[in-house]
């Protein structure tokens, strides 16, 4: 298989990686914000959204796992490719698929004997404890047949497979949108049939995605216990700090959707409304953050120093323009938003403040996201995970609790956006940085200049051992 991203124009990589992968993510988000609105239809609806809040919360922490172990497919597969390591691409690709089946088991396991115990801590209490208690019990145990598309979707674009990529995520959302209204209003389920629409689309997810890894792509390669041991550690020096990375925005929403608890149910259905359109609108931001690492990591391991800065600067830019643009369609659609969810008082004023005021901020989380593809395909994750845990504690909490004892729930939002703006910044610099102190792939240190020079070389691991490249011989 031929690298597809070491030659060619990286801007319309970019945006057709992205375009296509947009369709498909965008997709899963407009499914969930659909079952939203699907449930702010019923009676109740306000216990009913914060319920489906709270437990999206915690599907969320539980997600970040399934990205995590996508992320480190991506960060070996990709780079296997651009080397030309064709056998050794497909026996990563089927033990990553196993680890991720074998984690993403045991992790739904202990989240579903923890139902209760996690939504007393987001704040649940009475009738809409019960429903997100109920909703959670049905959803959580279909965890791995998520993880499982979310990799084969990772190896698909990692092979530069975008129109696949997308079928994987758009199967999914498409699934839920047809079975929404049939199971909640058809068959009178209400959040019942939310729940077990998103596991039949989470089903849909998983086969479509084996369907293109194994039988379009011939991507599986022959499962052998030593191997699958041995690639478990490669696996795990990406993913544990990647799904630590990725555990970060959930956990600081967590906290947000606490704080919010306490000022009652109407808050947190603006939370939960506001939580549903922002990927809705920012969805090829998520997208773009996804398309980076494998072009980073073809020409990473083409040994391109200078395709890998360029991708990082116009992914930057690429970002800017969607976020601009997804600012001004959220101005003009506010008024429609609110309606549809027969939002009223505060519930309303938190939607109009986000998209008239807070949406453009979204920037600079996109620059954070960017750059942590960078970072975890260049086998530096532990540079995400400290960014983004940074940006979930320091740039979240005291953010909220000077927002809440300002302006109560209104100030809540403000201060979990505002927290993004520094982070984002370090974190392109610090891509940019470690790009050439990769050198185009040599691990050798740039020489230090001074104690700053050698603080920064230490925190993006200089020393570290490189992950060791494996010839098709041996593979």
């Amino acid at each position: 298989m031929q690298p597809k991203f070491v030659t060619g124009s990286l801007l319309r990589h970019l945006l057709v990686m992205t375009g296509t992968g947009a369709l498909g993510l965008v997709s899963i988000f407009i499914g969930d914000l659909a079952s939203i609105y699907f449930l702010s239809l019923l009676d109740e609806r306000e216990a009913l959204v914060a319920a489906v809040g709270y437990g999206s919360t915690v599907l969320m922490l539980t997600i970040g796992i399934g990205i995590g172990l996508a992320i480190a497919t991506t960060s070996l597969v990709s780079p296997a490719l651009g080397a030309g390591q064709n056998v050794r691409a497909r026996r990563l690709t089927i033990h990553a698929h196993m680890w991720t089946f074998v984690v993403s088991s045991i992790l739904a396991v202990v989240v579903w004997l923890q139902i209760p115990q996690l939504l007393s801590l987001l704040g649940a209490t009475g009738h809409t404890y019960d429903l997100a208690s109920t909703y959670l019990t049905i959803a959580v145990p279909a965890l791995p047949p998520l993880a499982l598309g979310m990799t084969s979707s990772a190896v698909l674009r990692s092979a530069g497979d975008a129109r696949r990529a997308m079928n994987v995520t758009l199967s999914g959302a498409i699934a839920v949108i047809i079975l929404d209204p049939i199971l909640i209003f058809g068959f009178e389920l209400g959040i019942v049939g939310a729940a077990w629409a998103a596991v039949l689309a989470r089903i849909t997810v998983m086969a479509v995605g084996l369907y293109g890894v194994i039988v379009v792509h011939k991507m599986m390669g022959r499962a052998k216990l030593q191997t699958f041991l041995a690639d478990g550690r490669p696996l795990a020096a990406v993913a544990l700090p990647a799904i630590a990375t990725n555990l970060a925005t959930p956990a600081g929403n967590a906290y947000i959707t606490a704080v919010m608890s306490a000022h009652g149910d109407d808050a947190v259905a603006a939370w939960t409304i506001i939580g549903r359109i922002m990927p809705v609108a920012f969805g090829v931001v998520f997208a773009l953050s996804g398309v980076v690492g494998p072009i980073i990591g073809q020409n990473y391991g083409a040994r391109d120093k200078a395709r890998m800065h360029e991708t990082l600067r116009l992914a930057v830019w690429v970002n800017g323009g969607f976020t601009l643009g997804a600012w001004l369609l959220l101005i003009l659609a506010a008024p429609f938003i609110v309606s549809q969810f027969h939002a009223t008082g505060e519930t309303a004023d938190m939607i109009y403040m986000f998209c008239y005021w807070l949406a453009p901020l979204f920037f600079f989380m996109g620059v954070l996201f960017v750059s942590n593809a960078a970072f975890n395909t260049l086998g530096r994750a532990h540079i995400s995970t400290a960014l983004n845990w940074a940006r979930a504690t320091l740039g979240t909490v005291p953010f909220v609790l000077i927002g809440d004892h300002l302006a109560g729930a209104a100030g809540v939002l403000t201060g979990q956006m505002l927290g993004a703006v520094i982070f984002g910044v370090i974190a392109v610099l610090l891509g940019h940085r470690l790009i050439e102190y990769l050198g185009g792939g040599d691990f050798a240190p740039a020489v230090a200049n001074g104690p700053f020079d050698t603080a920064i070389n230490r925190f993006l691991g200089i020393r570290a051992v490189q992950l060791p490249i494996i010839t098709d011989k041996q593979g």
